[in-house]
């Protein structure tokens, strides 16, 4: 399963084309861009026959449509496309894009299961095969927006045969102003971590409803993988949320972990120079 894991950068969402502007706070700002979304939603048969198994690609690709401020648009984008397909994504349109990831996945597909499946079948012709059907799926949108900070959210699936499918759910908090990502680094004072790691542990121990660090071990936490600050996190109204995926803090049974940590309860940590939690704090 950490394969399928690691092998999750496919995409998906489908059917409907929407605009929305960035929005978030009640300081609208004239120049906000305005996203739009492409869906794909389809399927494609081994050998192109629709008797065999098929794979399953769904994308819905949230991305800036314009933007009054020069070159903003374009700047979202690439970090949309990147994190959403991968690097060698950059430079194309939104559009051009999705369609070469999704020609791409499915000319894999069929190179690598035709010719195992072409065997089998000639040993076995009644054989189900039933693990020859694979999915993809990625969801990406803006989940908020303010006058100075952008946070998108990126959600992938995928089947590869086995047990069950992978799952993964991914961050970009972005600084509008900058047009560069917020890190860790910049949102807390020089070692942060220690003591950051601390209030993640009594955070999830009140999650859960226990009382000490080895309760929450018992659980199952911290069983896969350390529990410490993670990049993969969003900023929020209410707080900074770190959310740890399948496999990284705890089994697959449990599911994803997500901590948030109150903005009151991190102030004395925080050292926000750059501005970017002015609007939600």
């Amino acid at each position: 399963m950490k394969k399928q894991t690691a092998i999750l950068l496919s995409l998906l969402l489908a059917a409907s084309a929407f605009q929305v502007s960035c929005t978030g706070t009640a300081h609208k700002k004239a120049d906000a861009p305005v996203f739009d979304s492409i869906q794909v939603n389809e399927t494609a048969h081994l050998f192109g026959d629709t008797a065999k198994p098929a794979c399953s690609f769904i994308v819905s690709f949230t991305y800036a449509d314009r933007s009054r401020r020069p070159g903003q648009a374009d700047s979202l984008n690439a970090f949309f496309l990147s994190a959403c397909f991968g690097d060698k994504y950059l430079g194309l349109a939104p559009e051009e894009a999705v369609k070469r990831y999704k020609e791409k996945y499915i000319a894999d597909y069929r190179a690598d299961l035709e010719p195992s499946y072409e065997k089998e079948e000639k040993q076995d012709p009644e054989g189900t095969r039933a693990w020859y059907s694979y999915y993809k799926k990625v969801e990406s949108r803006v989940q908020l927006c303010t006058d100075r900070l952008l946070v998108y959210r990126i959600y992938y699936q995928e089947y590869t045969g086995g047990a069950h499918g992978a799952y993964m759910t991914s961050f970009l908090n972005l600084d509008l102003e900058t047009l560069s990502p917020v890190r860790l680094a910049d949102l807390f004072v020089p070692g942060y971590e220690e003591p950051l790691t601390a209030l993640l542990w009594l955070q999830l121990e009140a999650d859960n409803q226990v009382s000490t660090r080895l309760e929450a071990e018992d659980l199952g936490y911290g069983s896969t993988g350390e529990l410490a600050p993670t990049e993969n996190f969003f900023l929020g109204k209410d707080g900074i949320t770190f959310y740890y995926n399948i496999y990284e803090i705890a089994p697959y049974v449990m599911g994803a972990t997500q901590i948030t940590l109150p903005y009151d309860d991190i102030r004395h940590l925080l050292n926000d120079e750059g501005g970017v939690l002015r609007t939600l704090l």
